[in-house]
């Protein structure tokens, strides 16, 4: 490049409920680096609006994460538009996946590590997407991630039963992960009847709406007259927890895979110990070095290319970076009608 930085665009919270868009300095991509144009970016809209109202309580990780300014997002598809010294892997015009805040721009790693630190936003590294998967279908990776891990320790079964509470995106993406892991009984419930559908084109064999705490008789009605072996709360709800214990058969597995902000209000129920229950958590960082941020990325771009994971339809939204207030106000007053709320920088074709 002629010059050694480039003007850019971030979005920033400043606050509590406050947001815009910021102008600042890329560097130029250093040894083993590459600078990347954004084409999309995907809202988190369970995290993100947590950390957007400060939905979380004193001395959780949440409280000791969320500092201002805070740049959100980790979900990035983009570009290729320089290269650093002794980059083999990537050259300019690449379409790649990555993992920073909403921004234009960033410089990120050319190589891809294998197991990441345990840490919540795991060190920014590029995955190459495979040609004929779009922006739209990829951007999705990350999330795709998240509930992987959630497959991973519920440790499916061919012709396993599955409950599925919450048809947000991670619930999207667990309804995927069940059905591509062979899962015969998938029951997705939400109290947003407007969510279902994606769920049931994902993979639900049988799709609830209500409220979990009254949906008991439908869950047995949907299965056979038995409660599932698998439940996974992708809610971040605390309130959801104790539901969830209730709702899966003797000595099942309940995961806790929807991260909430105040985890002192998830509570017990006599279900653990008499009914002999699983809990098990799952975070993003739960990294290994058989299953990690390149191996899983890798699977999911796999996967959907091949028609077996389909994220068709799950955007709803799309937002240019300049309305940002606009988009996080839609995101907190309709979340009853979206779903993949995404930005749109302009860079590059999305197919």
């Amino acid at each position: 490049m002629a010059n050694t930085t480039t003007q850019a665009r971030r979005i920033v919270f400043t606050g509590k409920q406050q947001v815009q868009l910021e102008a600042f300095e890329v560097e130029a991509p250093a040894k083993g680096e590459v600078l990347v144009r954004t084409g999309l970016s995907l809202m988190s809209t369970g995290t993100e609006n947590i950390v957007f109202n400060r939905l979380f309580a004193p001395g959780t990780h949440f409280d000791n994460w969320v500092k201002y300014p805070f740049y959100p997002g980790y979900a990035s598809v983009g570009t290729v538009e320089a290269v650093g010294p002794e980059v083999t892997t990537l050259k300019v015009g690449d379409r790649v996946a990555f993992r920073v805040g909403h921004r234009s721009h960033a410089v990120v790693a050319a190589a891809q590590c294998g197991v990441l630190p345990a840490a919540l936003t795991p060190a920014p590294q590029c995955h190459p997407i495979p040609e004929g998967l779009s922006f739209e279908s990829a951007v999705w990776f990350p999330l795709a991630k998240i509930a992987f891990h959630g497959a991973k320790v519920a440790n499916y079964r061919l012709g396993d039963t599955v409950l599925i509470i919450g048809a947000g995106p991670i619930g999207q993406m667990s309804t995927r992960w069940a059905a591509a892991a062979g899962a015969s009984s998938i029951i997705v419930v939400d109290s947003m009847e407007s969510r279902l559908a994606f769920a049931k084109a994902g993979g639900a064999t049988a799709v609830i709406s209500a409220s979990i705490d009254q949906a008991r008789e439908q869950i047995l009605a949907a299965n056979g007259g038995k409660l599932p072996r698998v439940v996974i709360d992708s809610t971040g709800n605390a309130a959801v927890f104790s539901a969830a214990l209730g709702l899966a058969a003797d000595f099942g597995t309940v995961v806790i895979l929807g991260d909430t902000g105040t985890p002192a209000s998830q509570t017990l129920t006599s279900d653990v110990i008499t009914r002999g229950l699983t809990i098990v958590g799952a975070h993003d960082c739960h990294n290994t070095p058989e299953w990690n941020e390149k191996t899983i990325t890798e699977l999911f771009f796999s996967l959907v290319a091949r028609g077996r994971f389909s994220v068709d339809g799950l955007n709803s939204h799309v937002f240019k970076p300049e309305v940002c207030e606009e988009a996080y106000g839609t995101a907190n007053r309709d979340r009853a009608h979206t779903m993949g709320i995404v930005f749109d920088w302009g860079g590059a074709a999305k197919a």
